[in-house]
């Protein structure tokens, strides 16, 4: 099944937030085009990354690729921003990576570059990496690193410095001290520092000057402001780890909003990262029963408040890209989907009266896995078999065959590339009755086995007639991986499916 760490959910991941901001992710590579020389964006590589980096405090890296449509999107209001940054005092150095190069593979490997574009801000001369999760406009990018480069927290002084701060549509993180010294405060700014790529933060010896809150409170004390539940919550165990733990844990919603608004925008990402089961409901939010179905949802949301699964209800016209990741169809609506490390979950046509009968099923263990597969062809007579989630076992395992199997996407053009060449190499073992060549669309179709890794597309794997998975990493061409099958392949063996473990 597939994880939230996978390649499949990073594509999921971004026709999620393509929906708010134009697409954040490319996924796929169509070609090799040359990128364009920039007159203040600094074009660093393997030769060049770490002397480049060691050298500066604070640094922002684009990792691109050349063929992909939003770093393309994203070009001109990078260097925009760099022309206005480079005029700032301090200066600000942006900087961007080609990921898509062979030989800047390790260093993309080393930022875990899983989509593109991705930008990391480096601070300390490379010892501190942050993700950029700002605006993608010049302005915005510009006004958002001004800030990082600041003060980690602000001081607040007056009501005015307050209602600028917290204006309700927005998490600010609020320390109030007796005196703006000690161990706690100490802390507070070490808490600031670690997440202020995340949300703002300010400090204060007055909670008068709060527009939320109990404003007798004189400290220390954190105060987090938020848009949604409660509003103001209070903190006082000022332990790193306990104030890390309590930041992220009160900035999720108890039930996250997917919808048209570009406000819930940051909720929803936040929710999608976190490592946490997540339970989504998606439903037409004009229809008549939807306050039921909130009002329900809401209460099962605050009963599991805590206890690893997270929740989120989502507007069918919002939630198309999930619609596509899931296998989710219109008449599934309203649709409950659970997702875990390990298994989906769906239940169609659900009720309010139905929800929280169905979460004690699941958390009871008493509902199936859904598995999202593509129809089995009628006729698989192509020199390269079709795999789909519903006949994996039966062609990969069950057959007692040697097996090369490709993992591919429509949209990928390295596999474009490859499909001529596995079409040659299962034409050259047509009279070969033990081997097949075949291959699964990797995001129509669950991957129902844990054996395979894939990081990327294509990815091959050969599983042997003895059993034996191995992955070929080598040269894609007719004859590299037809000495490849050779070298590995073993005699037909019969297998008793009775006795094969699912």
């Amino acid at each position: 099944m597939v994880s939230f760490g996978d390649p499949i959910f990073v594509f999921f991941f971004s026709l999620v937030t393509s929906f708010y901001v134009g697409g954040l992710l490319c996924v796929a590579a169509d070609s090799k085009e040359p990128s364009q020389s920039k007159a203040f964006v600094l074009t660093l590589d393997q030769s060049n990354f770490t002397e480049i980096i060691s050298k500066r405090d604070f640094i922002v890296v684009e990792f691109y690729a050349p063929w992909c449509g939003h770093c393309k999107k994203l070009a001109p209001e990078f260097e925009k921003a760099a022309s206005i940054l480079s005029n700032n005092d301090p200066p600000v150095a942006l900087a961007t990576v080609d990921a898509n190069d062979e030989k800047n593979k390790d260093l993309a490997s080393e930022y875990d570059i899983k989509g593109f574009p991705t930008l990391k801000m480096i601070r300390d001369r490379g010892k501190t990496v942050q993700d950029y999760k700002g605006p993608r406009d010049a302005e915005g990018i510009v006004a958002y690193l001004k800030k990082q480069i600041g003060p980690a927290s602000v001081e607040i002084k007056s009501t005015q410095d307050g209602s600028a701060l917290i204006d309700g549509d927005k998490i600010v993180i609020v320390g109030v001290f007796p005196e703006l010294s000690g161990e706690k405060f100490k802390a507070f700014l070490a808490l600031a520092e670690n997440l202020r790529s995340n949300y703002e933060f300010a400090h204060t010896i007055d909670a008068k000057l709060l527009p939320r809150g109990d404003s007798s409170v004189s400290g220390p004390t954190i105060r987090l402001f938020k848009p949604f539940d409660e509003l103001v919550v209070d903190f006082e165990d000022f332990n790193l780890d306990a104030l890390e733990k309590f930041v992220e844990e009160a900035s999720i919603p108890t039930v996250t909003v997917f919808d048209n608004d570009p406000k819930n925008h940051p909720f929803v990402i936040k929710f999608f990262s976190t490592p946490n089961a997540k339970a989504m409901l998606f439903l037409n939010f004009s229809s008549k029963p939807f306050g039921d179905f909130e009002s329900k949802y809401h209460d099962i949301a605050n009963e599991h408040k805590g206890k690893g699964i997270s929740f989120l209800m989502g507007d069918v016209e919002a939630s198309q890209g999930a619609f596509q990741f899931f296998g989710l169809k219109e008449d599934h609506v309203p649709v409950m989907v659970i997702n875990n490390d390990k298994h989906k979950y769906v239940k169609p046509n659900v009720e309010p009266d139905h929800l929280e009968f169905w979460m004690k099923e699941y958390k009871d263990g008493k509902v199936a896995p859904y598995v999202k597969s593509e129809p089995v062809p009628e006729a698989n007579n192509q020199p390269v078999k079709v795999v789909v989630a519903d006949n994996f076992h039966d062609i990969v395992f069950k057959s007692g065959k040697n097996v090369l199997l490709e993992f591919y996407a429509p949209w990928c053009g390295h596999c474009k590339k490859l499909a001529p060449i596995l079409n040659k190499v299962a034409s050259s073992f047509a009279n070969d009755a033990d081997v097949v060549i075949a291959k699964i669309d990797a995001t129509a179709n669950d991957i129902v086995h844990e054996g395979f890794d894939i990081k990327g597309y294509p990815t091959l794997y050969f599983k042997s007639a003895s059993g034996n998975l191995l992955p070929y990493d080598g040269k894609r061409s007719k004859e590299k991986i037809i000495d490849f099958i050779k070298k590995n392949k073993d005699k037909t063996i019969q297998h008793d499916s009775r006795k094969e473990e699912l």
